[in-house]
């Protein structure tokens, strides 16, 4: 029997090692949590244009673009997918347990315009790795390509089929667990809802203007901080930017990032010298390619990647534990 959570079929990789492996040099699959929307009516395409940060009225039948959802200051709500449907409705998803934040947003502006926002109870089964099409065998509503810095596949999206989203795979087709799905994730620098984007977040700290906005479209709700940004050459305060913990904790080497000494989420970044906090952990996963563990971090610009950092936590008892890191540019490459 599967995992919930897609892992542990008979005959698929189960190893950290196996699974990311799978996913550089094959197929590997999960079943990932995302809510759908259905946004629809006549004025949902214009009604969407003036909501997210990206060309939406443009978008032909069965494309999809990744946008924003702003607030009127400009920072970031939610980091959206919008697929256009048909010539009036839309299906916009978003990281599973942001759906209501998506909803309450996209309603919070529909005045005197004709759009019905509806829940969907569909699944979402991701597929990465160079072989990702030849592993799709089933029917899902939509599927939609992926390419974020060499982290490319579909993403399949649909009500559920019997036996679930993995039946929309070949039964072949490697499921792959959390840890190695995050190493990958991390190394190609792709931002989650709730982890590098949180409430304050500005795009171009995240690298995602080039992505999600469109500065073509006209405009749009929290337009006027990424317009002024670009205009000054996106520089800001802060950089998401890639870690690798390199160095060795008081009580021994780097673990997997989930117990004996390696570092959790929230673990602190200091320059190499100690003199200045930069920033914290917020991803984190052991990364069998590197043979070290990789996290994500949003860092002042006082550290300028490639270079030595210090990566700082308590430990379970209470013991203050540090360790030496890089920062690196994104897209980590091993």
């Amino acid at each position: 029997m599967n995992a919930p959570d897609g892992s542990g079929a008979p005959g698929a990789p189960t190893g950290p090692d196996d699974g990311y492996a799978a996913l550089h040099a094959s197929a590997g699959v999960r079943v990932v949590p995302r809510d759908v929307l259905a946004v629809s009516g006549p004025d949902a395409a214009s009604y969407l244009q003036g909501q997210a940060s990206q060309e939406i009225e443009g978008l032909a039948a069965g494309a999809s673009a990744d946008s924003l959802l702003l607030s009127p200051q400009g920072k970031v709500e939610a980091l959206v997918r919008v697929t256009r449907t048909g010539d009036d409705t839309f299906v916009v998803d978003t990281e599973g347990g942001f759906g209501e934040v998506v909803d309450a947003r996209l309603r919070r502006f529909r005045l005197r315009v004709k759009v019905e926002i509806e829940p969907l109870a569909w699944g979402c089964l991701s597929v990465r790795g160079p072989g990702s099409a030849g592993v799709v065998v089933g029917a899902p509503s939509l599927v939609v390509p992926v390419a974020w810095n060499g982290w490319s596949g579909v993403d399949l999206l649909g009500p559920p089929p019997e036996g679930g989203p993995l039946a929309w795979v070949d039964p072949s087709a490697a499921r792959v667990g959390a840890d190695a799905w995050e190493a990958a994730r991390i190394e190609a620098g792709v931002p989650v809802v709730g982890r590098e984007l949180t409430e304050g977040t500005i795009a171009a700290e995240v690298g995602l203007v080039d992505r999600t906005v469109s500065f073509t479209k006209g405009c749009f709700t929290g337009q006027e901080l990424v317009a002024r940004l670009d205009a000054r050459g996106s520089k800001v305060a802060r950089s998401l930017c890639g870690v690798v913990v390199t160095g060795v904790g008081s009580d021994g080497p780097v673990d997997r990032g989930s117990g004996g000494s390696g570092p959790p989420v929230g673990a602190e970044v200091w320059t190499a010298d100690g003199e200045h906090r930069v920033g914290t952990l917020t991803s984190v996963a052991w990364s069998p390619g590197f043979g070290a563990v990789v996290a994500l971090a949003t860092l002042h610009r006082r550290v300028r990647p490639p270079e030595v950092v210090s990566v700082r936590w308590d430990d379970r008892n209470g013991a203050g534990t540090g360790v030496a890191g890089e920062a690196r540019p994104l897209p980590l490459v091993a």
